[in-house]
């Protein structure tokens, strides 16, 4: 038997995981962008959200309404403190500055994305979902085998939930145009940088082969 990572999804054993598509990172009031001028916030994170509002967030919104007709398990991890002061965040984010608090409106997935009543949200306070929630518990208890990942930053969180995953035994498909950084440089050295441990394929792959 050749073994191989480009296999496509299985519905009953893949689930899609939108990682940090949340009010602290993808919206312009969300804290992280706080205490910046207009031209300060357009310099740095104009071409970000316009990435997210003219390509991303669409891109998104097509996946998760394309794996909810397929019976493909929509989840998603937020940057969200188990506590309202942060102390249980990790060191990392400590030193970063990152604190979104227990319930918080930054806590939470963006309005465009809003999960259904029965899906699935963990918090997080560390880069990687597998190390601060129990999903891979999670997973495991759904049947889940293959993990479609879409979501932010491409070259953080998204990386972290990819080599985590591949070393737990999942078959990893990246959404490539359903992820985003700060720059389109940072963006394709991610791509680059991660290819050897999961399929690469855009938004309208996943939707045609779920749909065939």
């Amino acid at each position: 038997m050749t073994l191989t990572r480009d296999v496509p999804l299985i519905p009953d054993q893949s689930a899609l995981l939108f990682i940090d598509v949340q009010n602290f990172s993808a919206h312009p009031d969300g804290a992280e962008f706080s205490g910046l001028s207009p031209d300060e916030f357009d310099a740095k994170y104009g071409w970000y959200f316009q990435q997210l509002e003219t390509r991303v967030v669409p891109n998104m919104q097509r996946l998760q309404a394309a794996c909810r007709t397929a019976g493909v398990e929509v989840m998603y991890t937020t940057i969200e403190s188990l506590t309202r002061d942060g102390r249980d965040r990790s060191l990392d984010y400590k030193i970063t500055g990152f604190n979104v608090p227990k319930g918080s409106w930054d806590g939470k997935v963006i309005d465009a994305l809003e999960p259904g009543e029965d899906e699935i949200v963990l918090p997080k306070s560390s880069s990687s979902v597998f190390v601060s929630t129990h999903i891979d518990y999670v997973l495991r208890n759904l049947g889940v085998k293959q993990l479609a990942i879409s979501g932010l930053v491409t070259d953080q969180c998204v990386e972290s939930a990819i080599r985590d995953a591949c070393d737990l035994g999942y078959l990893v498909t990246e959404v490539t145009d359903a992820c985003l950084t700060y720059s389109q440089a940072r963006h394709d050295n991610s791509l680059a940088a991660i290819r050897g441990y999961c399929r690469q394929v855009t938004t309208d792959q996943l939707i045609a082969e779920l749909a065939g």
